[in-house]
């Protein structure tokens, strides 16, 4: 991962130590749970959560994929609680659809898991928190590139392929909160990856934010802000970065 792409790594990481932080409010009216770092951070999702870097080929030792914003992250939360340990399950290539069904894509190019599980993420995931129950706290999800970037090449089916991934992904969100009802849950939000066409893209990936935010707040989830930490005022592309899963 070049220098650019580790700069986006810690403006992520960033942007969830706010979300981390104790909130009224949300934008739709719910009231976010709220908890402190506990026994274990568990990490979901795709290749974001996963900190792909480009220049590492499938097969490489997991260990060395450590520049991503989980590991920023983490590191942050070390800071509050020292002992809290990382769980990431997270795996290239994830979709919402696979995310539940299992056949992430990663694994089938060969990539290693982090922390390795059968079958598919969502159940790893809530065998972990129900194995291990009020000790995994905060719980963060990013989910969508695979799903739907770039949002610009669907033309007239996007609205309806956003409408569809939020329904999905309001379904992961409630299982996990029936799964640790006081857990801290994060949610990646959206953020504009396509930078030849950004100005004609952002209203998609506006509508998507908004689509995750509703999907968030059924399950008093919080949202990390990365339209701020990735495309800052709006004018620009996230640097070093040309993908979104």
């Amino acid at each position: 991962m070049g220098k650019r792409s580790r700069s986006a790594a810690a403006a992520a990481g960033v942007a969830f130590a706010v979300a981390l932080a104790p909130a009224g409010q949300s934008a739709f009216g719910a009231t976010p749970v709220y908890q402190p770092p506990q026994k274990y951070y568990l990490a979901l999702g795709d290749s974001m959560a996963y900190g792909f870097q480009p220049t590492k080929r499938p097969g490489a030792a997991p260990e060395t994929f450590s520049t991503g914003y989980v590991n920023v992250f983490a590191k942050r939360l070390r800071r509050l609680a020292p002992g809290i340990a990382t769980v990431n399950y997270s795996c290239p290539g994830e979709s919402s659809v696979t995310f539940k069904r299992g056949g992430c894509a990663g694994l089938e190019d060969g990539f290693k898991l982090h922390d390795a599980f059968r079958g598919p993420q969502l159940k790893a995931a809530l065998d972990f928190l129900r194995g291990h129950p009020g000790e995994v706290s905060p719980i963060t999800v990013t989910l969508w590139g695979n799903d739907l970037a770039p949002l610009s090449a669907k033309g007239k089916r996007a609205a309806r392929a956003i409408r569809a991934f939020g329904s999905r992904l309001r379904s992961i969100l409630e299982d996990l909160r029936a799964a640790a009802p006081d857990s801290e849950i994060i949610v990646t939000g959206a953020w504009n990856p396509e930078a030849d066409r950004f100005t004609r893209a952002e209203p998609l990936y506006r509508s998507l934010g908004r689509t995750i935010t509703a999907a968030a707040d059924a399950s008093l989830a919080r949202v990390a802000d990365m339209f701020s930490a990735l495309n800052g005022s709006g004018r620009r592309a996230p640097a070093g970065r040309g993908s979104a899963g």
